[in-house]
Formats: C-alpha cells, sequence, structure tokens
C-alpha cells in the first residue's frame, strides 16, 4: 500500500518510547510517505524513554507546524505524551487536524494527548493499560484489543502491537 503524496507528522517529547517513534516512522517511509518530526524546537534532539542511545530529533517545532500542511499525525508513547500534551501548539495541532477529519494515530501512552486535545469522548479507545482511568474519565469506552481505527482515530495498545498498530495506521491514511 502506497502514501505516496501524503505528509505524515509525528510529535516526539523526552522519554519518547524508542520502537512505537522509530517502526512506524521507517513504515510511513516504507510506504512512500512524507514524514516530519515536531518537537518543543527545531533541531532539539530527545533522549528516548530506555536510555538506548537511539534518540529522536525535531525536523520542526511545534509552534511552527501548520496543521493545514499534514494528511495525519502520530503521537508514540513513552513518557513523552504526557510532557508534550502542556503545549498548546500540540492541543491545537492534534484538534485541528482531528476537526479536520485527518487521521490521529496514538499508540500506548499518546491518548493522554488526545484527552487533552479533547478528542477521545465518544470513541472506543485502548492504550497502555496505565491511562485506561484517564480515558475512561474523559468519555471514551475501553477495547483490549491490540489496534483499531474508531472515526479517524487509529489506537494502538503498547509496543507489542506495533505490527497491528502500523497496519491499520496506513490503510486509514491510505483511504483518507
Amino acid at each position: 500500500m502506497t502514501l505516496k503524496g501524503k505528509r505524515i507528522l509525528i510529535l516526539i517529547g523526552p522519554g519518547f518510547e524508542e520502537l512505537e517513534f522509530y517502526v512506524p516512522l521507517m513504515r510511513l517511509q516504507e510506504a512512500y510517505a512524507e514524514v516530519v518530526v515536531a518537537g518543543a524546537q527545531q533541531g532539539i534532539t530527545y533522549p528516548g524513554k530506555h536510555g538506548t542511545g537511539i534518540d529522536g530529533r525535531a525536523d520542526i517545532a511545534f509552534d511552527a507546524v501548520d496543521p493545514e500542511a499534514f494528511d495525519a499525525v502520530v503521537i508514540p508513547g513513552g513518557w513523552a505524551p504526557d510532557k508534550i500534551r502542556r503545549y498548546d501548539s500540540v492541543k491545537h495541532i492534534v484538534k485541528t487536524m482531528y476537526d479536520q477529519g485527518k487521521i490521529v494515530g496514538m499508540i500506548c501512552h499518546a491518548g493522554l494527548v488526545g484527552i487533552s486535545a479533547g478528542i477521545v469522548s465518544g470513541h472506543a479507545a485502548i492504550g497502555s493499560e496505565g491511562i485506561k482511568d484517564d480515558l475512561l474519565n474523559a468519555g471514551a469506552t475501553w477495547r483490549d484489543e491490540p489496534a483499531f481505527r474508531s472515526g479517524t482515530i487509529v489506537w494502538g495498545r503498547v509496543v507489542a502491537d506495533i505490527p497491528d498498530f502500523c497496519r491499520e495506521l496506513i490503510k486509514a491514511i491510505a483511504e483518507s
């Protein structure tokens, strides 16, 4: 399945889950999507959650992102979602893209960003067991599956479910 001509934004911050960042990034690139990584500042390098030395670098600052210029946004898990959801620009990006009917991919703890952006109410949701109560309190319903789509949101549970998440994510973007 090709994503040629699609522009995908990935949000990154300190303590991101390395596999939940790099595997989707590489799968999207493999499908010929243009992938841009956004962080608090352009050019900043973030350490991953596990201290593997496999860091992530931001191509663009959150504040410089034009949600109109992208077809989808992907948010990896780890500790980063709890940090980046504090940025108004991150909430604006996610909410705007959601409101425009664009694909929002969230895996593991990334649902925290969706909660803060106000987009999870009324959706079936999954993520790390650690955010189950947060999702329920935000008005989502919990489903214990590796990955699925609820409207334009693509959900993934945890690292072990990355292949399912990537398949669902690529399919959703291709169909959008």
